[in-house]
């Protein structure tokens, strides 16, 4: 497994946790509709709310905005994929975008949490 791939997979390991520990229940992980993929799929228990959860995992800092990552085109995959999943399992819940920060190597790590970080932007004709 290539360097960056191992240090995705730690970082969306250490979410999962960090979600945990704030309440949520982890419903899928690296969720895939097609070529679309949501990192974690989670929700707290009398919320009412989905959460699609966007990972993004770096080595280093270097004062990285983690949503300079997210631009248009991941925004609208991931609602995509949001559609399709709610879809797939037929809920009846809104659906709020989370995003998780994991900065550092193993042993020397920060985890940055931002709930709600975008709302799908509306399709304008």
């Amino acid at each position: 497994m290539a360097g960056h791939n191992t240090l995705g997979t730690e970082g969306e390991r250490m979410a999962c946790e960090f979600l945990i520990t704030q309440g949520y229940i982890i419903r899928e992980t690296n969720w895939r509709l097609n070529h679309l993929e949501i990192d974690i799929v989670a929700e707290r228990p009398g919320e009412g709310l989905l959460h699609i959860v966007e990972v993004k995992t770096r080595s280093d800092d270097a004062h990285f905005d983690p949503m300079r990552a997210i631009n248009r085109k991941k925004i609208m995959n991931l609602v995509n994929a949001a559609n399709g999943y709610v879809r797939h399992y037929r809920l009846h819940m809104g659906v709020q975008f989370d995003v998780v920060l994991v900065v550092g190597r193993q042993g020397n790590t920060r985890l940055a949490f931002y709930p709600n970080a975008f709302r799908p932007p509306l399709r304008t004709y």
